[in-house]
């Protein structure tokens, strides 16, 4: 025990296992009433939020999925009419075949804009 003479290293020992044994040393902030000063058992002494916070978790992850749903179709949507060329060029072919249909433009001018559409969409 020659290595162990010092004086400080016997105080902490002794205090080491009186906080390693002491029957309540981990809980002692959880033991017996709280005083006047603190929450109490818990936040907002033991209350919490109430109901609101489960309806307000419950509206928050409406609202999330609704966000998510409305992206992806906004997403899906937009691929959709931007990735077709054809589309648009269907939409002018269509109101083109319906103002000859009218009798607003001749077969020829028909036949010349019906050209021009070809040649811009290809």
């Amino acid at each position: 025990m020659k290595g162990f003479k010092s004086k400080g290293f016997g105080f902490f020992l002794v205090l080491f296992f009186l906080i390693l044994f002491y029957p309540w040393n981990s809980a002692l902030a959880q033991w017996g009433r709280y005083g006047d000063w603190q929450m109490g058992p818990g936040m907002m002494g033991g209350w919490g939020m109430g109901w609101f916070g489960g309806i307000f978790m419950i509206v928050f992850w409406i609202l999330i999925v609704v966000g998510l749903v409305f992206l992806i179709k906004w997403l899906v949507q937009a691929t959709a009419k931007g990735g077709s060329i054809g589309q648009s060029g269907s939409r002018a072919m269509d109101i083109l075949k319906e103002r000859y249909a009218r009798g607003e433009i001749d077969k020829a001018q028909f036949e010349d804009m019906k050209r021009d559409l070809a040649n811009s969409s290809g």
